[in-house]
């Protein structure tokens, strides 16, 4: 009876161990790895929120750089770490909904490795023509494209990238043919877009806004589910194809087997960062529109997500090696 009595003393003991050890932490520095180099637009959501979660928590979060592979190298270093909340991953949509897709062995398994902590920020794709094709809205493109199939060469920032992917997208949903021609980078491929070498291009706002202000593109419509509120007049693709879209995303992620007590409290402190206006300002200044939800929420968005590309790759039998 006593020895019964003692286990159910370590049971009891065990139930609040987990959502003591969310109070307690973090008792020592915080390591969040960005699988990307420093610079880019995972590097500025990463630095932002550590900044913020060390002044909250009162203690070092840092962020680790750890580019490679496209932003596998890092991600599988987060796969495989303790699930004590001491490693987290702030990544992009590729390295979970495109990249390991593309590969017949990839390092880790994005729906199983991980938990989702948090939706951190979106942008929207946006679909731009040179100004020499005749075709003012997605209706026209793709009135377009049918009468002359082929004829339309359509750019992208790299084979497999989501740019690329869109591309795919767009022909499958529209039911048309055009030509893709994979650029190593959305620079590039804006500067050949920009000389009419391409026609269109599906590309991250930011990297043609200064191009279509000037008026040497023409920005036809946005990939997001809902009109940017910085664009109230350009429509979404979806008007003209329903279900359609495309959104670049970033996310947090713990290693799969963290405590639901303290991936529920990391939850909370990020998307009360995000709230702020500081914040907000910020992420404006990228094209990305902060978002946050909850940890169960952003599970069912990953997965809904990387089942779109996952179509599209089977579809169109896209391999990285």
């Amino acid at each position: 009876m006593h020895k019964h009595a003692a286990l159910m003393g370590i049971a009891l003991g065990l139930c609040v161990a987990a959502p003591g050890h969310a109070q307690t932490y973090p008792a020592k520095p915080v390591r969040v790895i960005a699988p990307f180099p420093a610079g880019g637009g995972t590097d500025l959501f990463a630095r932002s929120l550590a900044q913020k979660l060390s002044g909250m928590w009162g203690q070092q979060v840092v962020v680790d750089n750890r580019a490679g592979a496209g932003g596998m190298i890092g991600s599988e270093m987060v796969a495989r770490a303790a699930p004590d909340g001491y490693t987290l991953l702030i990544t992009s949509s590729s390295t979970i909904s495109i990249s390991p897709q593309l590969m017949r062995a990839p390092p880790y398994d994005p729906l199983r490795d991980f938990a989702p902590v948090a939706l951190i920020a979106t942008a929207p794709n946006v679909l731009v023509v040179h100004p020499s094709v005749p075709a003012r809205s997605v209706k026209e493109l793709i009135a377009l494209a049918k009468a002359r199939p082929g004829a339309i060469n359509f750019g992208s920032n790299g084979s497999g990238t989501l740019s690329h992917l869109t591309v795919e997208l767009f022909k499958l949903q529209a039911g048309i043919d055009m030509m893709h021609i994979p650029y190593k980078g959305g620079p590039p491929a804006v500067i050949d877009l920009v000389a009419g070498q391409v026609s269109a291009l599906f590309t991250a706002l930011p990297t043609v806004y200064p191009q279509v202000r000037s008026g040497k593109l023409r920005l036809i419509a946005v990939t997001g589910e809902r009109r940017l509120a910085a664009l109230p007049d350009i429509p979404t693709v979806a008007e003209t194809i329903p279900g359609f879209e495309s959104v670049q995303w970033w996310g947090m992620f713990a290693p799969a087997g963290t405590a639901a007590a303290l991936v529920d409290r990391l939850n909370r402190d990020i998307v009360k960062i995000l709230g702020e206006a500081e914040i907000k300002a910020r992420f404006a200044g990228e094209g990305a529109e902060g978002a946050g939800d909850t940890p169960a929420e952003f599970a069912a968005y990953v997965k809904s997500d990387y089942e779109r590309w996952g179509k599209v790759v089977k579809a169109v039998g896209i391999r990285s090696e």
